[in-house]
């Protein structure tokens, strides 16, 4: 349906309101067809709110949208800062293992709006949470505010990061 529906809204060009439309209906357009409304940042900052979901995790326009991201946002090698997790929103779901330790705590936040991970994803989320250099601190630190937080990445925690949060 939303395919269609970009298909009626493009018909006669890409609309100059595009930042109006539903951003799921962003999904469907390049980088390229936005580009004559605006800039491939704001066209990746209205996808990262849209419902990623709505495109099967690991296919083929899914992974390229990820990586026109990447180099739309002109992220060096594998480590996202705070400003581009936040451009990225939901598309950090879709970051690999190494994106995620080489970032450390920064993108513990943006994940946790995340349906489910790769195992890998959960492997790195592990790393990072274990290593204690994150804003949270280590797990022995904790408090209930911290928990109420990552609450969403409570289910990728092990029996060795569960043990070492404060009863």
């Amino acid at each position: 349906q939303l395919r269609c529906l970009v298909e009626m809204v493009t018909l006669r060009g890409i609309p100059k309101d595009l930042d109006s439309y539903p951003k799921d209906l962003l999904l469907f357009l390049s980088p390229s067809d936005y580009a004559t409304t605006g800039s491939c940042w704001q066209y990746f900052a209205n996808i990262g709110k849209a419902n990623l979901d709505v495109l099967q995790r690991e296919s083929s326009q899914r992974k390229q949208l990820l990586l026109e991201a990447l180099a739309c946002l002109k992220i060096p090698g594998t480590q996202v800062d705070e400003e581009n997790a936040e451009v990225l929103g939901r598309l950090v779901c879709d970051l690999s293992g190494e994106y995620i330790r080489s970032s450390g705590g920064i993108l513990l936040k943006p994940l946790s709006q995340c349906e489910s991970f790769l195992p890998d994803q959960e492997e790195a989320i592990r790393s990072v949470i274990s290593s204690g250099n994150t804003t949270f601190g280590p797990p022995s630190v904790w408090s209930a505010s911290t928990l109420n937080e990552l609450s969403e990445l409570i289910p990728v925690f092990d029996h060795g990061i569960l043990q070492k949060i404060p009863k």
